[in-house]
């Protein structure tokens, strides 16, 4: 009894211990990017591509705070997304003498792959999918009105297309992982693949700042892409389930 309250107790303490070791690698990854928090900015600015056609070629803020305020978030989300892999690997550490073998191997291999598609996806939407789109949005007005961008909202706006471009790019990565677990089937992923179009545009018309229907389309189509790499990637889990059941049957009739 004592014996159980006492794993118990290691066990919150384990917990406890990895979500401070990573709080303060974020609290760090933060304050390193806050001391860096313009050229981000910069970085950030560069598919507008120097904001041709504002004046002075940059934006503006028209609150005392909004600036600070902006580069205080700026620097969040920088850290979270450089800790994100440090977290990742905290977690997995914690959950990994309660797994088996092979689901340790999958997870093992899965933790790197989800950072990178995240990354891939984020790469997508900085150099593809928005310099048309803030070409679109700037050209637009034509001569009726002259654009004067506010710092704080071309960067969340920046931000929040490059954070849903990551996670769509997630998505074989996860149909992977639920195939593999036995949540759902190649076949019913591949009857529902006229929904998964639907909702791929409705996701372009919803993440795109634009009307335009061609910077939307950008948006659908890696999402349908991204559907139909899942297909093929939730065949090899559900394989790999069938493998893992046959080998699990094999060794109790032998034993």
């Amino acid at each position: 009894m004592n014996d159980g309250k006492l794993s118990f107790r290691q066990h919150l303490n384990e917990l406890r211990r990895r979500l401070v070791y990573s709080v303060l690698f974020l609290v760090i990854a933060t304050a390193i990017a806050f001391a860096f928090h313009q050229e981000i900015l910069r970085f950030l600015m560069e598919p507008a591509e120097g904001f041709a056609g504002i004046p002075n070629q940059k934006p503006i803020y028209t609150e005392l705070t909004e600036f600070i305020g902006i580069a205080f978030k700026v620097s969040l989300v920088t850290g979270f997304v450089v800790s994100l892999p440090f977290t990742l690997f905290q977690i997995v550490m914690f959950v990994t003498p309660g797994l088996t073998k092979g689901e340790r191997r999958y997870l093992y291999v899965l933790l790197p792959v989800s950072v990178l598609v995240f990354i891939a996806g984020a790469a997508f939407g900085y150099r593809v999918l928005f310099p048309p789109a803030v070409r679109f949005l700037l050209g637009f007005s034509g001569d009726v009105a002259e654009p004067l961008i506010s710092i704080g909202s071309y960067a969340n706006l920046m931000m929040t297309l490059l954070f849903w471009m990551g996670l769509i790019f997630e998505t074989p990565v996860v149909m992977f992982f639920l195939s593999r677990i036995g949540v759902v089937t190649p076949s019913m992923l591949s009857k529902n693949r006229r929904f998964a179009i639907v909702v791929a545009f409705v996701l372009g018309a919803m993440i795109t700042p634009t009307i335009d229907p061609v910077n939307q389309a950008l948006v659908a189509l890696p999402v349908i892409v991204m559907y139909e790499a899942g297909i093929w990637l939730a065949k090899l889990g559900a394989r790999g389930r069938r493998r893992a059941a046959q080998q699990l049957e094999t060794g109790s009739q032998d034993v």
